[in-house]
């Protein structure tokens, strides 16, 4: 942990100290920043304030008086609840604000981990509680230049594999064999696997209809033939098998024909001219040296597709940051499901994911992940999707 960054950063946001807190893995982001090792036993309240300037300082149970020796700062021990109470008053005795894993109107979900009793004993010493947020993501989801590569490699698997579960579908078709959904997915499983990669949930198939539902996923017992003109979407994410490693994740369209439908086509092209408005925003304030937010981007996108006429169809965010977790904890392309001000920073990456779904018809989703380059060059870390796969 360098503490001396996190107060630089304290002090650029007038903020007094920075309290974190962590109780039986109710805050993972503070075990991040914290680097509390994964096999630490974490069952009593432990706090760990960074101040503007001077020492940080530890406040921890008298039964788990280690578990923050590794961090710098003189230590405090409690036993009861309230000596807990009297050491956190006397340490923000004359804080005007401090900040916490707190997100006000709850704006941020992923941020807002810090129960709301808690906000109310801290606020009761006198503070103004505000979200950490602001500088978190800097702490939580920078990518080292290994993970990038690890990265790049979970994408070339991606890639390879929905080219493969696409010929494979023609193949079955060409044939007259029997191929659903959940034969796919698992066709997905099977390739992740021999190229040692895991993935967080499972793959997803949807044909017609189910592919308006932006989470059908098929199971054994839920599935759906694929036939000829059927409308096809695939959507997979998936990440080495190796420590620190970090996702890709991408959505393929296709139609079961040799040429798809004037409705088809047209919301392809809609999706499609979208998601290629939210990278070009991206670039833009990149280029021009100015900062750009994640619901910006949203907007900017959502735009596109209410333009068009089908902006009620588009019913999920644009994109979700990526990092060890799928959905990682840094900002998101969203202005719809919350207002995500966060800025899309260098060294992270986020997927850029804009659909539309017709209930009862078919969905188009179309994403490919970003990646911000140090230098501030803006990465579509794949080629995107500029035609509909089509059964040949």
């Amino acid at each position: 942990m360098d503490i001396k960054t996190i107060q630089k950063q304290l002090q650029q946001y007038q903020i007094d100290g920075w309290l974190l807190y962590e109780f039986h893995g109710k805050n993972p982001l503070a075990l991040e920043v914290m680097k509390v090792p994964k096999d630490m036993l974490m069952t009593r309240r432990c706090f760990y304030w960074i101040p503007q300037e001077g020492s940080p300082y530890k406040i921890v149970h008298q039964i788990e008086a280690h578990n923050l020796d590794h961090l710098p700062g003189e230590k405090k021990m409690y036993g009861t609840w309230k000596e807990m109470h009297n050491l956190l008053e006397a340490l923000l005795q004359g804080k005007q604000t401090v900040a916490m894993e707190y997100s006000p109107n709850q704006a941020i979900p992923t941020v807002s981990l810090v129960d709301g009793g808690l906000i109310d004993l801290v606020r009761s010493y006198g503070p103004k509680v505000v979200s950490s947020a602001p500088f978190l993501q800097a702490l939580t989801c920078l990518w080292s230049d290994a993970q990038y590569a690890l990265h790049k490699e979970a994408a070339y698997v991606l890639d390879e594999t929905v080219s493969g579960a696409w010929k494979w579908i023609q193949d079955h078709l060409k044939q007259g064999t029997t191929i659903d959904e959940y034969q796919v997915q698992q066709f997905i499983l099977g390739e992740f696997e021999r190229n040692q990669c895991v993935t967080e949930g499972v793959p997803i198939c949807a044909v017609n209809g189910n592919a308006a539902d932006p989470h059908y996923c098929p199971t054994e017992t839920k599935k759906v033939v694929i036939q000829q003109g059927d409308f096809v979407l695939i959507d997979l994410w998936c990440k080495k098998d190796k420590e620190d490693a970090v996702f890709a994740d991408i959505t393929r369209v296709g139609v079961a024909a040799e040429k798809p439908t004037p409705r088809h086509q047209e919301i392809f092209e809609i999706v499609k001219k979208a998601q290629q408005a939210g990278t070009d925003l991206i670039i833009e304030r990149y280029a021009q040296g100015k900062e750009v937010k994640g619901a910006e981007v949203d907007t900017v996108v959502r735009a596109v597709i209410e333009k068009a006429g089908y902006g009620e169809y588009f019913i999920h965010r644009t994109g979700h940051n990526i990092h060890t977790e799928n959905h990682g904890p840094g900002a998101n392309l969203d202005n719809r499901e919350t207002e995500d001000d966060r800025p899309l920073i260098p060294r992270t990456c986020f997927s850029n994911e804009p659909g539309i779904y017709l209930p009862e018809e078919f969905g188009v989703r179309l994403e490919y992940d970003i990646f911000i380059h140090e230098d501030g060059s803006v990465e579509a870390t794949l080629p995107p999707q500029e035609e509909l796969m089509l059964h040949k």
